[in-house]
């Protein structure tokens, strides 16, 4: 059963207005979600989810706290809104909260043109585990293949309205389709294993189950025989499929929050060249089809494109009202929040400027090297840079792989890393981060 959003987000705000709060914000989200679970030919498990959450932010001059719940009975709403002013009561004060002013906000926009709902009728429990089955048995056909460790099908339909007493009072509705497998190969100490998946806002998008397993298994097979690399000092080619967690660095130490805290190495880096000259990291909240498109925030100001790195130079932040007032700039409509807490800076849609050259290409420039096509685990310091990342994927000599490689560690400066960055030309425009494979030269690996 449907809920009308709009009413309970109004009603939220009514209470809050009438017992005591000056002003207020609320959010609404309604959804459910399927995941199957394929495991040796049968399925292991089967869950469906549904469930409306509520959040609500009040305000009492500079004092603000929030309250959520997943009941939806009017005398929960009441305590709610009555909890919240006691609790703002006693906040203490913090001289950058508020809501947006109301010719800060969104008007006008084109929700259809965004496409972030699938009107194609909900898939039936038995398509997805058909998926999950069609996934495994691709994966298990691949020669070397022992197990599939899971291969899973997932189907997500969300609504989410937004309200606030500023007159702001809009919401979408977003669906997502997903399918992963992961495969193993190899025994004892020797086994390795490698996985596939896809992600889409529309299920016609997503890549064919056949495809996903072949390649998770495949993945696989290539890494068996896995041994450490040599250390010292070597390029590094990152794969494109974790490429883009360099730019998530990047957008880290760009966040409002870290840098109005003064944790961030690039809190003095406004205008200063933070990549090479000719790459620009642009953010599109506006893409169709794509997960992190929105036409307003959280506090709802109008998105929009922009450059946060233009011709290498860092040219913005991503800010929202909270922390654009403490550095004294303006909000740069990024930001987000869920029903138990409070707008926060996030990133939308971006893309890095892609190269001229394929992942092969650079291969052969690199000559010798490490292929990285994945990550474990994670150091940064968030206030040098400094960086170290446990990492598997393929040797290479004269600009060809040789073997695969486990077991060894990657380490460097992330501002000193970023700066001599070289893009390949194969990044998946359907995704929110799109970045292609990037060749690092003089990493330090650690290795035998």
């Amino acid at each position: 059963m449907t809920t009308n959003l709009s009413d309970v987000t109004h009603a939220l705000l009514d209470m809050a207005l009438k017992t005591g709060a000056d002003a207020a914000d609320a959010i609404a989200v309604q959804g459910h979600a399927m995941t199957i679970d394929m495991r040796g030919g049968v399925l292991e498990q089967a869950e469906r989810a549904e469930g409306v959450d509520i959040g609500l932010r009040v305000l009492i001059g500079q004092r603000q706290a929030i309250v959520s719940a997943s009941d939806l009975r009017s005398e929960t709403l009441a305590f709610l809104a009555e909890r919240a002013v006691a609790m703002a009561k006693e906040a203490p004060e913090d001289p950058y909260v508020g809501l947006a002013e109301p010719g800060q906000l969104a008007q006008g926009w084109d929700m259809a043109a965004l496409e972030l709902s699938d009107p194609a009728p909900e898939p039936s429990p038995q398509a997805l585990q058909d998926e999950a089955a069609r996934a495994e048995a691709a994966a298990l056909a691949v020669k070397g293949v022992t197990q599939v460790q899971s291969a899973s099908a997932a189907y997500h339909n969300r609504t989410i309205h937004q309200a606030a007493t500023n007159g702001f009072s809009a919401g979408f509705q977003r669906t997502d389709t997903g399918l992963s497998c992961v495969a193993i190969a190899g025994t004892g100490s020797s086994m390795e294993r490698d996985h596939d998946s896809d992600s889409r806002i529309f299920q016609a998008d997503l890549r064919s189950a056949q495809d996903i397993g072949t390649r998770a298994g495949e993945r696989t097979i290539a890494q068996l025989g896995a041994r450490k690399p040599p250390t010292g000092a070597y390029p590094v080619l990152f794969d494109e499929r974790i490429s883009g967690s360099l730019i998530g660095h990047l957008l880290s130490a760009a966040n409002g929050t870290a840098i109005a805290r003064g944790a961030s190495w690039l809190r003095d880096a406004m205008g200063d060249a933070v990549l090479p000259d000719g790459l620009s990291l642009t953010e599109d909240p506006h893409r169709a089809r794509v997960s992190a498109s929105r036409p307003f925030d959280a506090e709802g100001l109008p998105t929009k494109a922009r450059n946060i790195v233009d011709n290498g130079v860092l040219s913005g932040w991503m800010l929202d009202l909270a922390t654009a007032r403490k550095l004294g700039l303006s909000s740069t409509a990024n930001a987000k929040r869920g029903p138990s807490g409070p707008p926060s800076p996030s990133s939308w849609n971006v893309a890095l400027t892609q190269g001229t050259q394929s992942q092969a290409e650079l291969l052969a420039d690199m000559g010798t090297g490490l292929l990285v096509t994945g990550m474990i685990g994670s150091t940064i310091n968030p206030n040098t840079g400094e960086y170290s990342r446990g990492a598997y994927g393929f040797w290479v000599e004269n600009g060809e792989v040789q073997y695969p490689v486990n077991e060894c560690t990657i380490a460097g400066s992330l501002p000193e890393m970023l700066r001599r960055i070289i893009p390949a030309n194969d990044a998946r425009d359907w995704l929110s981060r799109v970045v292609p494979s990037l060749l690092v030269e003089g990493m330090i690996l650690a290795g035998e």
